[in-house]
């Protein structure tokens, strides 16, 4: 799997239950996508903050009230220990770190609870020794007092259940957590050092995800870190990047060696706010050059997952692997497409195909119901982790349509729960590159054949577009544009990644598409939704390759290649135009929407590949035209 960019990641925890959808082994996350689809390209799970204003509130709102029950005096003493010996325990923890002279040194590690007493035979574990932390020689490291070190979800579990309350066991096995008063990813508080290298390698500026901070004030974040995690329990876990946070097996681990990279994850404490470059309690530090990372004030495990998503965009390039924030299917031939849009999955592209850097999911289940989604409902089960989701109190049955924590819901699950998984999730190089948008404008044919140039173009675009009721005060279509389809992970400037997309499509045979899933004879208000079984049989022509072989015409404006006929699709609507009553009305929403993509892209004109500036200008003059 080096070809595919694997490394090796150690992460320290708080102890929420966060690193359970790491527990997958012998494989890496599926192919075939199992995300919720939605009306558009991935929404970012950025989130406002739990309007609870005290812990307790908090707790309330995850569980509903239901028959009354019998209650068991002493039950919560039997899982807790007081707040009081709690507390106790702390300052002693942080008594003992102040007093030492080196603070990597302390007590052995301990494997398991330190707080069982086993009276019976021992039992071998694997891998008992000291985590060989990617620590400095400092005061600011990590003193081994109490850390749990790759613990079996049973373990987790009970952890949990002993330390973290709002942690409950669900009807079907999976653990409920909470993440507290952030349940989604706070992306204005993420920063990257910005250092000699990072300073010429990343993209910063205008348009740019990438927030910048100094060396100095990463390292006041990672002691504050490393000073809370110092006066807990902790739970540190070996994982792999490639098949990222996957538990490696037992012999894997016994070879395991020093970390690529340390997640420190202090997210239950908060940064200082009036730390230079700080905007509010919370932040979320990436040092490249330290191969580290530092979580402060957020307990969304949202923002592992996406911060190893980011360093994986910085670091696969370098390698001249494609990392991509798209779905992957494989057919029963073995041919393989790539899907941007819809999809919350991670992939990357190498000079010996495709492979997944997951393993497993982290899906939305908002709404959830086993008949829309069978495979995703059955995965949530004993090692899976359920986060912000209400049930019931007494059963323990979850509501999915319940929203009073967030509509930000989450699922995670191993790869393994999935039947149709592809184990291990690799696969030969992709024939078909599919750039997904929703047109509530309903100007952009049902699917058109991309060049290359205008692969690159969307794909720098990442165009869909929200309707009324998706998000608060939006009354008619707004257009929504996402750079790469992912703009919140990518370490580098767009049209980087977008010339690497062109030169492997180029390089092994893959073709472009852009397919509207949205509307059709009018906007949205107007027009009516293209309807799903349509868009499938698109799908499959795709994959069939018969696309390939039928006649061609070209749209003005955006001057797109559509298809004149595909089997099991009306012809008429394959032209926009002719499904529009008001051609006048059609002739000024399509300029409209020219014009804001336009708009869009002026912002990455700047941006110079090579000395004279070509492929920046072909990919711009491969844009809308008026």
């Amino acid at each position: 799997m080096a070809s595919n960019g694997n490394g090796k990641v150690v992460a320290t925890s708080n102890g929420n239950g966060e690193f359970s959808f790491g527990t997958g082994r012998n494989g890496l996350a599926k192919i075939q996508t199992q995300k919720k689809p939605t009306n558009g390209i991935c929404h970012d799970d950025s989130s406002a903050p739990v309007k609870a204003q005290t812990v307790d509130e908090l707790h309330s709102l995850q569980k509903k009230k239901s028959a009354p029950t019998t209650p068991i005096d002493g039950a919560q003493g039997a899982f807790t220990m007081s707040e009081e010996e709690r507390h106790k325990q702390q300052l002693q923890s942080i008594s003992a770190s102040l007093a030492s002279l080196t603070r990597e040194t302390g007590p052995k590690l301990v494997k398991g609870d330190p707080a069982k007493k086993s009276d019976g035979p021992k039992v071998a574990h694997h891998h008992v020794t000291t985590p060989n932390l990617n620590l400095s020689t400092s005061d600011s490291a990590l003193k081994f007092t109490h850390i749990l070190y790759n613990l079996s979800p049973a373990e987790l579990y009970e952890q949990a259940i002993k330390y973290e309350h709002g942690s409950f066991i669900t009807a079907s096995g999976a653990l409920a957590t909470l993440s507290g008063a952030k349940t989604g990813r706070s992306p204005r508080d993420k920063r990257v050092v910005r250092d000699d290298t990072t300073e010429d390698e990343l993209w910063w500026g205008k348009g740019s995800p990438n927030i910048e901070m100094d060396g100095e004030t990463f390292l006041v974040n990672r002691e504050r870190a490393v000073d809370y995690l110092n006066s807990l329990d902790k739970r540190t876990f070996d994982n792999c990047v490639g098949g990222r946070c996957i538990r490696p097996t037992p012999e894997e681990l016994e070879n395991f060696g020093t970390p690529d990279f340390t997640i420190y994850n202090a997210g239950r404490f908060p940064c200082n706010r009036y730390t230079h470059y700080m905007t509010s309690s919370t932040s979320i530090d990436l040092n490249l050059a330290r191969r580290e990372m530092v979580i402060l004030g957020t307990q969304y495990a949202g923002e592992m997952k996406k911060g190893l998503f980011s360093v994986m965009h910085y670091l696969m390039p370098k390698r001249q692997i494609l990392s991509l924030h798209s779905g992957c299917n494989m057919g029963k031939d073995g041919d393989v497409a790539l899907f941007f849009g819809l999809s919350d999955d991670e992939h990357c592209w190498s000079d010996n195909g495709v492979s997944n850097i997951e393993g497993g999911c982290y899906a939305k289940c908002i709404d959830l119901s086993r008949e829309k989604e069978p495979d995703i409902w059955n995965a949530i089960k004993f090692g899976a982790v359920l986060e912000n989701v209400v049930f019931d109190e007494h059963d323990r049955d979850v509501d999915f349509t319940d929203k009073s924590v967030t509509e930000n819901t989450r699922a995670a699950y191993p790869i393994e729960y999935i039947p149709n998984a592809k184990i291990p999730c690799i696969g030969p190089h992709p024939k078909n590159v599919i750039l997904l948008a929703c047109d509530a404008f309903g100007v952009l044919p049902p699917v058109s054949k991309l060049s290359l140039a205008q692969t690159m173009y969307h794909f720098i675009s990442g165009y869909t577009a929200l309707v009324a009721g998706t998000e608060e005060g939006i009354k008619e279509p707004q257009a929504t544009f996402s750079a790469c389809f992912g703009a919140a992970f990518i370490m580098l400037h767009p049209t980087k990644y977008a010339a690497m997309l062109a030169e492997k499509m180029q390089k092994h045979g893959a073709t472009g598409w852009l397919v509207n899933t949205g509307w059709s004879g009018g906007s949205y208000g107007s027009g009516n939704r293209i309807k799903l079984p349509y868009t499938r049989k698109i799908i499959d022509a795709i994959h069939s390759g018969s696309l390939l072989n039928v006649n061609y015409a070209k749209t003005e404006v955006f001057g797109l290649e559509i298809p004149t006929e595909v089997e099991g699709v009306p012809s008429e609507i394959l032209q926009p135009m002719n499904t529009w009553s008001d051609k006048k009305a059609y002739n000024e929403t399509l300029l409209k929407l020219g014009g804001l993509f336009k708009k869009n892209f002026a912002v990455y004109l700047d941006y110079k590949i090579g000395k004279d500036n070509k492929l920046t200008e072909e990919i711009a003059a491969a844009g809308p035209i008026f």
